[in-house]
């Protein structure tokens, strides 16, 4: 994410953003964060639409980007009520997001399991289907009256 859209989730200043991130420089491994190149900066801009940077108005300085870590560490990083707010939620979505992998291991694992099982069992399970099918489907004729008929 870009910085500025952070400042917008923490309720600060871009401005205080990147003095927070300048005074704990050391937190910011280039994995962490780093600063957009020029040719991605004036593609950014025409994307975003911003104003000409030949005037004194507008966005002039390349934005710090932050990957996923460097967001938590940026949090932690903040003095704000909302920082530490933020910082609580994504330590807590990273928790959830651990279960939920554990969760599709175990599920992708019993899977296997069963698919060893019935790897022999296929065509009898194709054979059960097709009886199902014949059993599902509409009579091709009406059945024959026999016997006495009163007319």
């Amino acid at each position: 994410m870009v910085d500025r859209d952070l400042a917008v989730l923490y309720g600060v200043q871009t401005k205080q953003l990147n003095r927070a991130v300048k005074r704990h420089l050391g937190r910011f491994p280039p994995d962490f964060m780093f600063r957009m190149s020029l040719p991605e900066f004036e593609d950014w801009r025409c994307q975003i639409g911003t104003s000409n940077p030949g005037f004194k108005m507008g966005l002039r300085r390349r934005p710090c980007v932050f990957s996923e870590q460097g967001i938590a560490m940026l949090s932690s990083v903040l003095n704000s009520e909302r920082a530490i707010l933020v910082n609580v939620a994504i330590m807590r979505v990273f928790v959830k997001v651990r279960e939920t992998l554990s969760l599709h291991k175990e599920l992708a694992a019993k899977l296997q399991e069963l698919e060893r099982r019935i790897v022999g069992h296929d065509a009898q399970i194709t054979n059960i289907f097709d009886a199902i099918r014949e059993l599902m489907a509409p009579a091709k004729e009406p059945p024959r009256r026999i016997g006495f008929r009163p007319d």
